[in-house]
């Protein structure tokens, strides 16, 4: 152990470890992301108004409690970078973390606060087999720990895979993800307040379609809370 411990100490030493956001060296008591990140984050707010950005966009496509998002999502930002990290350089503690941070507020705020569970979006399971890890599912177990929820991974399903929705429109997305999301097992539901969860909120395409399909039972009620909302 002594030796693993001056290794890793020496590995540090010539190669810092670095925040995810801005690739600044962290020092002592920083993880994954500096204070000055933290600091300057473009929180949005949102979770303190009912009619906020992002539930104004869900208005008379799908009946949910709530809709909130942590961040602002710009392009070249620090939160591009984050959710880049999270996505694409293994880093699901990156989501964890986030999720932590933000569940430190939830769980103080209706209707968030009264959610029988998390529930995050899923990845196709040939997409989940190449990433390793379900980006969402690491923000859900992380708004978990602070929350106090339990996380059904698994309450949903992908059940066809769809092209990459990052260069279509609002139409093309609803279109591309209709009908490709199910509940695995409605009886883990069936009565309760679920917390849907994503990574970014864009169109609200994917989440309208994951909500149609819990909401299809009318003993469940849902909110929605996403790690950032693009711009």
């Amino acid at each position: 152990m002594a030796i693993k411990r001056y290794l890793g100490g020496l590995a540090a030493l010539f190669f810092p470890p670095v925040c995810a956001g801005c690739r600044a060296p962290l020092v002592d008591g920083e993880t994954a992301i500096c204070a000055s990140c933290w600091y300057h984050l473009p929180y949005t707010g949102f979770h303190k108004m009912p009619d906020n950005n992002c539930a104004r966009q869900l208005w008379g496509r799908v009946p949910v409690r709530g809709v909130t998002a942590y961040l602002w999502f710009h392009k070249f930002s620090r939160v591009q970078e984050l959710i880049h990290q999270l996505k694409y350089r293994n880093r699901p503690d990156i989501g964890i973390l986030l999720g932590e941070r933000y569940g430190e507020i939830l769980r103080h705020v209706a209707p968030y606060n009264s959610a029988d569970c998390i529930v995050p979006v899923p990845l196709h399971a040939v997409k989940l087999k190449r990433r390793g890890y379900n980006q969402s599912a690491c923000f859900a177990h992380g708004l978990a720990r602070s929350m106090q929820k339990p996380v059904i991974e698994d309450g949903l399903r992908q059940v066809r895979t769809v092209s990459s929705q990052t260069r279509k429109g609002r139409y093309q997305r609803y279109e591309n993800v209709r009908g490709t999301i199910e509940v695995v097992d409605r009886s883990r539901l069936s009565g309760k307040h679920t917390l849907l969860v994503d990574d970014v909120l864009t169109t609200g395409a994917t989440v309208e379609a994951c909500a149609d399909a819990l909401l299809a039972d009318p003993s469940v009620s849902v909110s929605i809370a996403t790690l950032a909302r693009a711009v």
